[in-house]
């Protein structure tokens, strides 16, 4: 099989040196060309035309968002960012802007902490062997406008505390229909959930879960980040949060959330993540959980991402009596969590991204049909 070939991009000498040995040890890669700053990327990537690319953010001359913004309009390519990790607010702004994943330096300095993320880097690299660039550049685009769209509100509109008192307000917990949307997504799941999330109304009858791939340090930036684009209430799930209607909450990176009754009340639980757990936050101890608490009121969601996180709940959420819905090969940006989902032979649709926010909301009862 043919190596992936890939261009280096970072302005740090050593990180240079260090990422290009990390790649260079996997059978599978070809690094085949390595730039200083942007402007010297952007030439490598238009000679070399390599399949993936490493990229830091901060580099003189040129930085990364504008070396993302010409690579994805006029030389569509796989990017992966590797950035540390007092930068987080700005990778959800690469992923916006067509990045595939990220990985996190743990420090930005001369270190040789940042061997650290060897495994990291190598499994997110082998994820582009099952990309769909196509997905990326249309997502990309998609989330572009409904930025700019964004940005024009005035700062302020939607501010936490006003989208929590709406929740306040909203539908009560139904009792014999969906009581909990539980979504479960790895490479591209950032993207992916702030289009669904941004597309649902302020009034929303049923709680919202979410357990995204991510480490930890980053699910309270994303989680804030999307607070701040959705009429929704979106934060970073702590331990012993209600879980409510109107109310999303993220599982915190590195750990798994799960669910418990406590009277009418049920909360989420923050706990650590098992041996047999190779993907945290589990989407499987999230589903599981969710079948065993909501039952027959569950409907649980799983989107793009590499691996099978999701298909043992989504079938215990089909045990229970539950919904089930999974992403479709056309816009997964990596099409294998979605597809064991799907193998399981228990969805009930198979759905695409742009259709995905009507297709919960019907089934939530917001709508009555889907187009």
């Amino acid at each position: 099989m043919r190596k992936i070939r890939v261009v280096v991009i970072d302005d740090s000498a050593y990180s240079r040196r260090a990422i290009t040995k990390m790649l260079e040890s996997m059978p599978e890669v070809d690094v085949i060309g390595y730039a200083a700053d942007g402007e010297e990327g952007i030439r490598k990537i238009i000679d070399l035309k390599p399949d993936l690319v490493t990229l830091d953010l901060e580099m003189p001359r040129m930085d990364g968002f504008t070396l993302l913004r010409i690579v994805m309009e006029y030389s569509p390519t796989a990017v992966i960012v590797i950035s540390s990790r007092n930068e987080d607010e700005k990778v959800f702004r690469a992923l916006e802007l067509g990045a595939v994943d990220f990985v996190a330096k743990p420090t930005k300095g001369v270190s040789e902490e940042i061997l650290t993320i060897r495994e990291d880097l190598h499994r997110k690299v082998r994820s582009v062997i099952h990309l769909n660039l196509a997905g990326i550049v249309r997502r990309e685009r998609e989330l572009e406008r409904a930025s700019v769209a964004a940005d024009r509100r005035a700062p302020g509109t939607v501010p936490y505390a006003a989208a929590a008192a709406r929740t306040e307000s909203a539908a009560p917990r139904p009792a014999g229909r969906l009581e909990v949307v539980a979504i479960g997504a790895s490479t591209g799941g950032p993207p992916a959930l702030q289009r669904i999330l941004c597309s649902l109304p302020d009034v929303f009858p049923q709680a919202v879960v979410v357990s995204q791939h991510m480490p930890a340090g980053f699910t309270r930036t994303f989680a804030e980040r999307l607070n701040r684009l959705s009429p929704l209430e979106i934060r970073e799930a702590a331990d012993g949060d209600e879980v409510r209607a109107g109310r999303v909450l993220i599982a915190p990176g590195g750990h798994n959330m799960v669910f418990e009754r406590q009277g009418s009340e049920i909360l989420a639980r923050i706990v650590k993540p098992g041996t047999e757990d190779r993907y945290v936050p589990s989407v499987d101890a999230m589903l599981l959980s969710c079948a065993e608490v909501f039952g027959p009121r569950t409907l649980g969601v799983v989107l793009t991402g590499m691996g099978n996180d999701g298909s043992k709940g989504i079938a215990a959420i089909k045990r229970a009596g539950g919904q089930a819905l999974a992403e479709a090969e056309e816009t997964a940006v990596v099409f294998g969590m979605p597809k064991e989902a799907i193998a399981t032979g228990v969805v009930d649709k198979i759905v695409s991204l742009d259709r995905m926010s009507r297709e919960i909301m019907q089934r939530c009862g917001l709508l009555n049909d889907v187009d």
